[in-house]
């Protein structure tokens, strides 16, 4: 059974930075591609990080150089390190993960799994 939980969510001024974190159970990180996906108030869901099986990884430009994701097979948990944030990064982030076919952020739905979510606010 797949279980993820976020945390490290908050409000923080335009500029400042934020790390999340995603403690996961019932994945595996050689076999699972996880990413960070994120969701604001009327729009659709996003997909902001992926790190895949073999330990790749990709961002959409609008978040590229800002964002970094990682994982720690020890501590079975995923981070999505944020800075620069900018007032359009808030919403309500998630963790996720998919098969090791996963391998675009664009896909959302190729990431079936995920948790409940932590919010972000970034104002300016």
């Amino acid at each position: 059974q797949v279980q993820l939980v976020e945390s490290g969510g908050g409000s923080v001024q335009a500029g400042g930075s934020l790390r999340l974190s995603c403690a996961t159970s019932g994945v595996t990180y050689s076999r699972n591609s996880m990413g960070w996906f994120r969701q604001a108030p009327g729009k659709e869901r996003e997909g902001v990080a992926i790190i895949r099986n073999i330990g790749s990884t990709s961002y959409p430009d609008s978040v590229k150089g800002r964002f970094t994701i990682s994982r720690d097979t020890a501590k079975n948990t995923l981070y999505l390190q944020m800075n620069i944030l900018k007032p359009e990064d808030t919403a309500m982030y998630y963790c996720a993960a998919g098969p090791a076919w996963s391998n675009d952020y664009r896909q959302v739905p190729s990431f079936p799994f995920s948790g409940q979510g932590t919010q972000v606010t970034v104002s300016s």
